[in-house]
């Protein structure tokens, strides 16, 4: 297991690598620039020159790019081109805030999707499955951003159960039950898609496993059917469930970014779109490094998770 988790570890370095010069090559084909930024589009050719020449811009690009993965293994992921503030900074005051509504989407996900696609299997046909499939299809046609518009029609201005957007009233930041009370809306948003997919990977993952022949004969010894599904469907059933929570990672991150712009959430995603909105590049390849690495980070652990999950599974 530890040959294999350093093999994995191996090859996430060339993949951010490749990543970075994948990131580092599309800003530089991007419209604008910090001169554009700082001076406005009606700057001289002199003017934005001499600014180019005082960022290093007007070195040859493999030189600029050394420079920046170098910059960025040590921490420095360089200045916002608008406020000269330190990425890193923007970045850490923000990624607490998104990581909340991540992880509160991504729980909101889970319970509600792996006992409704439990009873969904085993309940096979029955109304109850029927109703389940049709959450499903409904939950993955419908984008995180139309829903959240939806809510905030529904459950904030006509029914006034939740706020419209913001992580707290000013000088309530500390109080943990507005936070939330603010948090409900956006988790639920962001949550709704990816519960839907779980729903349909636990339905269909514990179909397959119920048809086996030993839970045919976990049945015919008499044992109760919750520890027939609990004990000796359940783990195996969500080996499929752990496979698309890998591969769903990206998703959940491009669905904060609409969701946290919807209700104004002050996380990474919204701080990434009001970057795109200002042509300030450093923060949005800063961005995109923390997202990829994350992401890289997650699957490894997804990979780890199998083992859990199933101890048949092995890894050299």
């Amino acid at each position: 297991m530890s040959r294999y988790i350093m093999r994995r570890v191996l090859i996430i370095i060339p993949t951010l690598i490749g990543v970075s010069i994948i990131l580092f090559a599309v800003m530089m084909i991007a419209p604008g620039g910090p001169e554009a930024v700082l001076m406005g589009d009606d700057i001289s050719a002199e003017a934005a020159a001499r600014i180019r020449a005082n960022l290093g811009l007007d070195q040859p690009i493999p030189v600029q790019y050394v420079r920046w993965f170098t910059n960025m293994l040590r921490g420095d992921l360089g200045n916002s081109f608008r406020t000269g503030e330190p990425v890193i900074s923007l970045i850490a005051d923000r990624l607490p805030n998104s990581l909340v509504l991540t992880v509160a989407a991504f729980a909101f996900a889970l319970i509600v999707a792996i006992p409704f696609g439990v009873i969904a299997a085993v309940k096979h046909n029955s109304l109850i499955d029927k109703a389940a499939s049709v959450i499903a299809f409904l939950g993955v046609s419908f984008p995180s951003f139309w829903l959240g518009i939806v809510f905030i029609l529904i459950f904030a201005y006509r029914l006034g159960w939740f706020p419209v957007s913001g992580m707290a009233p000013f000088g309530m930041e500390r109080d943990i039950l507005v936070r939330l009370h603010h948090l409900v809306l956006p988790a639920v948003t962001l949550g709704s898609v990816q519960m839907a997919t779980y729903m349909r990977f636990t339905r269909s993952g514990m179909l397959e496993v119920l048809r086996q022949d030993y839970i045919r004969t976990a049945n015919a010894k008499g044992l109760h059917p919750r520890k027939v599904v609990i004990k000796h469907a359940l783990r195996n059933g969500l080996i499929s469930v752990v496979t698309v929570v890998g591969l769903s990672l990206p998703a959940l991150v491009g669905g904060a970014v609409l969701t946290e712009t919807i209700f104004a959430w002050p996380g990474v995603g919204r701080l990434a779109v009001n970057a795109v909105f200002q042509r300030d590049y450093p923060i949005i390849m800063g961005v995109n490094m923390a997202v990829a690495t994350v992401t890289v980070l997650v699957n490894l652990l997804v990979d780890v998770m199998y083992t859990l999950v199933d101890p048949r599974i092995a890894f050299d």
